[in-house]
């Protein structure tokens, strides 16, 4: 699996005496790629579930804090779930829908994580075509046969 949401690493300012402290990355993205199809990184998948994913630490265990939230200005938020999912560098997750009449293009999705916001872009493909155009030859339909 490969995780190319933004990954943003906070570090401590390192004192002339000690060694500086590296902090737990926080990654956000929206989908995460599968066994079976990849490319789905940051790219909307119209018609499909499409999930918004973050890691943030500090919360209760291997949880994100219930304070993280998600944002982006193209796309509904849905049903949060804190807790770490199997095979996917996130732990925190929420469902999220296209907002209606959104362009394809790329945008901003953000994490407010234990109150700093962290954002990766993502990408939202054109519609396919849906409908099959009048007069178009169909498979079974006898339309090819001579």
């Amino acid at each position: 699996m490969v995780a190319i949401g933004a990954t943003v690493l906070a570090g401590a300012s390192a004192g002339f005496a000690q060694q500086p402290e590296a902090d737990p990355g926080v990654t956000v993205q929206l989908n995460d790629d599968t066994a079976y199809e990849l490319g789905l990184v940051n790219k909307y998948v119209h018609g499909d579930s499409n999930v918004a994913l973050a890691r943030c630490p500090g919360g209760d265990g291997l949880k994100a804090p219930a304070s993280t939230t998600f944002s982006s200005p193209v796309l509904g938020i849905g049903k949060y779930d804190y807790g770490p999912l199997i095979g996917v560098p996130a732990n925190v997750s929420a469902e999220v829908e296209l907002n209606d009449g959104t362009a394809p293009g790329s945008y901003p999705l953000t994490v407010n994580c234990n109150g700093k916001s962290y954002t990766a872009t993502f990408t939202v493909p054109p519609r396919q075509v849906s409908a099959v155009p009048s007069g178009a030859a169909q498979a079974g339909d006898g339309s090819m046969a001579s």
